[in-house]
């Protein structure tokens, strides 16, 4: 069998089974794609000793689960026993763990194998991987007019440049605002945020602790499913871990939409939207409306205020969960000079080992948490999200079983574009995803087509509250009819 890395999991899977092929054999392919593929950033901490290890182990085991023996990246946030864990920031250089996350504990004991670490934005800020202390990860694909190099998407850049390359079968990824959903749609794979405390966070490097949930990003819907529910479960260690069962979220993929409804929220048409962005977002409508599915027009009043109460919720618990990188308790510790007190090592230590963007986003924060500012922004800030959660909650109610939106307001961008730009046009990626993390909502990027440069395009779906099967079974649906079978040309 040749070309195993650009294999899916259910396809590698079934392989495995039948004896058509063994982990080892699978693991050597993606090694072998990792090591030719430098140029992409993707992988920052390599563990092909490790991986042979785990793929020999997953080979002599007969009652391994459904990844057992498949090859995955791992984000640089979740914390991997003996193995680099650095949230792509200076301050954690040379962390590596002597624990590990409860999410990759389950892949494991599922059977799967770790190629090593994925690039991400610091502290899984970011919107395009540009803010990594490894340097930028690079979209695999590019526009067919230049060569020049494009964003993958933040801040789980990494994850989806690796699955778009088939450097590996699937990854896990973070989203705290889209962090799942927008790379997943810039590069044409598929990337699913759950419900929030639907998957454990517990060894998750914290960025905003009511937003943050993982989630895997795959090469289509039914590799989701496999990968989700071997990562969903409650965990004691998470106080936000919802005690549910875990349904069998591929068995759910029937396909069959038939009478289910789907939104269309007038909010998102946002002024200025590109025609292809709207034309794709007609097109997946009138999809789901031959699969079935009742098309119908709803109002979410508050989606305006999401964008600014997210900048305010993001950056105020991002500025506390980063209060313990001082270089005491946690964290590199600057050099110090003779007569520098612990101001002064404070002040070194966080400068130092802080990238721009964090730093913004903790001054942001401690300045909306600070007296005389706090009932102002933040308490504000809580309330309009509640109005959002309510929003959602009101369509629900009134028999919405999804809503269809786009996942993106554009097509992937040039790395460096916004370098210079004023942050708040880099924030205005999240557009159209902040809403799901910010109401706890599962939510779903799908790729739906190419824009005019044969660049990818995705849907997004957003999904009633502990119902990821229904979520997926509707997004199976759209890619049924969408077909996408689009792939990056090998440049790299």
């Amino acid at each position: 069998m040749s070309d195993l890395s650009k294999l899916k999991i259910s396809e590698a899977r079934d392989a495995l089974k039948k004896g058509e092929v063994t982990s080892v054999e699978l693991t050597q392919a993606c090694l072998t794609e990792i090591e030719k593929a430098d140029a992409l950033g993707a992988f920052v901490h390599k563990t092909p000793e490790l991986a042979l290890e785990m793929a020999k182990a997953a080979d002599a085991n007969k009652s391994g689960g459904d990844l057992n023996g498949i090859p995955l990246g791992i984000k640089d946030l979740f914390c991997t026993k003996g193995v680099a864990s650095q949230a792509a920031s200076g301050i954690l250089e040379g962390f590596k763990p002597e624990y590990e996350s409860t999410v990759t504990t389950q892949l494991f004991a599922d059977g799967a194998v770790m190629l090593g670490k994925l690039n991400m934005d610091e502290f899984a800020m970011g919107s395009s991987n540009e803010t990594s202390v490894y340097g930028n990860a690079v979209n695999p694909w590019k526009r067919e007019a230049d060569d020049a190099q494009l964003t993958p998407g933040g801040s789980s850049g990494g994850s989806a440049s690796a699955v778009a390359a088939d450097l590996c079968l699937g990854a896990t990824g973070t989203d705290t605002g889209g962090s799942i959903r927008q790379p997943a749609a810039f590069v044409g794979i598929t990337g699913i945020k759950p419900t929030y405390g639907r998957v454990s966070r517990w060894g998750v490097v914290a960025f905003a602790s009511s937003l943050d949930q993982a989630g895997p990003m795959t090469k289509d819907v039914r590799d989701a499913a496999i990968m989700l529910k071997v990562m969903s479960g409650h965990d004691p260690k998470d106080s936000t871990s919802a005690g549910l069962a875990v349904p069998d979220f591929e068995a759910a993929l029937t396909g069959d939409i038939r009478g289910k409804t789907i939104g269309i929220p007038k909010e998102y048409r946002m002024d200025g939207m590109p025609e292809e962005i709207s034309k794709l977002w007609e097109d997946g409508t009138a999809m789901l409306k031959d699969a079935g599915a009742v098309i119908k027009d709803i109002t979410l009043p508050h989606t305006k205020y999401a964008l600014p109460a997210y900048y305010v919720i993001a950056p105020a618990e991002a500025s506390s969960n980063l209060a313990r990188y001082d270089g005491v308790r946690f964290g590199r510790r600057a050099k110090l000079e003779a007569g520098d007190g612990i101001t002064e090592m404070y002040e070194k230590t966080r400068a130092e080992g802080f990238g721009n963007e964090v730093k913004r986003r903790v001054m942001i924060g401690t300045y909306v948490l600070s007296a005389g500012f706090y009932d102002a922004y933040y308490n504000r800030a809580r309330k309009v999200r509640a109005l959002i959660k309510r929003d959602f909650e009101n369509v629900f109610a009134d028999g919405v079983d999804a809503i269809l939106t786009p996942a993106t307001p554009s097509s992937a961008f040039e790395l460096g574009a916004m370098k210079d730009a004023d942050p708040v046009q880099m924030y205005l990626n999240d557009v159209f995803t902040v809403t799901t993390n910010l109401a706890g909502l599962p939510g779903i990027a799908v790729p739906a087509g190419l824009d005019k440069n044969g660049l990818p395009l995705g849907l997004q779906l957003i999904g009633r509250p502990w119902e990821e099967g229904d979520l997926l079974n509707t997004a199976y649906a759209l890619e049924q009819s969408v077909q996408f079978v689009a792939k990056p040309n090998r440049w790299w």
